[in-house]
């Protein structure tokens, strides 16, 4: 029984696959196998050698049927490892990219206009989103009368109680930061402010916040002639085009002394605005030499410097130059209104690469 027990035990370890796992319990324990005809012979044995043949034999039995049973479940774990690997099917979702911001077209036309002013040697001045009614308006020359300062047009601040003070406002404008920049560094100075101003208003080219870029120059012997420079150099390199023709009319302002708005030449052809040329006439700012109080709001001598003051609607500048219909998709935060008209993150303006690509 040793030698069976080797003879089957070392097979079914060394058994390929369930073919011959199978052929090998057929010789085995089949009805016409080794062991089962070992069986049939107890008849002819004595009894005493049945009772020890006996129970060696069921051991043996047993044990070739555990051994070929154990090697059977080793086999179809392997066909099944093969198998997965065979079919192997990730079911796991596919990597996403991360979504891929755009830069929104205010924060990009800011940047294009900065770009264009810096290279004609301004600085770009900041200040409080939060103004005194000083600086807001009283610096600027704006009567107590004047039809900005009511509540209908202008955010005013809860004053607390017992404050001794006129309310605080959201700026109307960043004019307030020319006053500040002039007090701060004095005559001469050329700077750009640009930022958010708030005005209680809402219609298709009209929002309560929108952004505006201010342009303040002050020395000794500017006039307007360097104003329409200035502004001629900056629209024809923010539209990209030769030449830009612009027409001043006589306007007013309380903050500047001659004011006059200023009409770009321009023509819309089905639909897209072609700038210098043809016979329209569309307004894009408002400019003028600064007004002798608001040089002396800003500690300035009025006698000894002068200089000129506009200023741009940036959200506007935006909706001409990129075909947008509507100032108030700019704050809706659309993510699709965000992929078509915003900007790759690399897209630096620069005058030597492109404002814009």
């Amino acid at each position: 029984m040793d030698d069976l027990r080797q003879k089957y035990l070392a097979a079914i370890s060394g058994a390929a696959d369930e073919a011959a796992l199978e052929a090998l319990r057929v010789e085995a324990v089949g009805k016409k196998g080794e062991i089962s005809l070992k069986m049939r012979e107890l008849g002819k044995m004595t009894p005493e050698e049945r009772q020890l043949a006996g129970p060696a034999l069921n051991s043996l039995k047993d044990e070739i049927n555990s051994a070929l049973a154990a090697k059977k479940a080793a086999l179809a774990d392997l066909a099944l490892d093969a198998r997965l690997k065979d079919e192997w099917l990730d079911v796991t979702l596919p990597g996403r990219p991360g979504p891929a911001g755009t830069v929104h077209p205010v924060s990009q036309v800011t940047e294009e206009v900065t770009a264009i002013f810096a290279d004609m040697g301004f600085r770009v001045a900041e200040g409080p989103q939060i103004e005194s009614d000083w600086y807001n308006f009283d610096a600027l020359n704006m009567a107590p009368e004047h039809p900005a300062r009511q509540e209908h047009d202008t955010f005013y601040m809860a004053v607390p109680e017992g404050a001794n003070r006129p309310p605080h406002v959201l700026r109307t404008h960043t004019s307030p930061v020319q006053i500040r920049a002039l007090q701060g560094q004095g005559a001469p100075i050329r700077v750009i402010a640009p930022g958010r101003v708030y005005r209680s208003d809402y219609d298709q080219t009209h929002t309560p916040m929108f952004h505006q870029i201010e342009g303040l120059a002050i020395d000794r012997d500017i006039s307007m002639a360097n104003l329409k420079w200035c502004l001629e150099e900056f629209v024809a390199a923010f539209f990209g085009v030769e030449k830009a023709e612009l027409r001043f009319r006589a306007s007013h302002f309380p903050f500047t002394e001659p004011s006059a708005e200023v009409d770009l030449r321009c023509s819309w052809v089905d639909g897209q605005l072609k700038v210098g040329e043809g016979d329209d006439w569309m307004e894009i700012l408002g400019s003028g030499m600064v007004h002798p109080h608001v040089l002396r709001a800003g500690g300035i001598d009025p006698d000894q410097w002068q200089g000129f003051a506009f200023g741009i609607g940036i959200d506007r500048l935006a909706m001409l130059k990129y075909g947008i219909p509507d100032l108030r998709a700019f704050f809706d935060s659309d993510l699709r209104w965000l992929r078509h008209y915003g900007f790759s993150a690399l897209d630096v303006p620069t005058l030597h690469g492109g404002l814009s690509r």
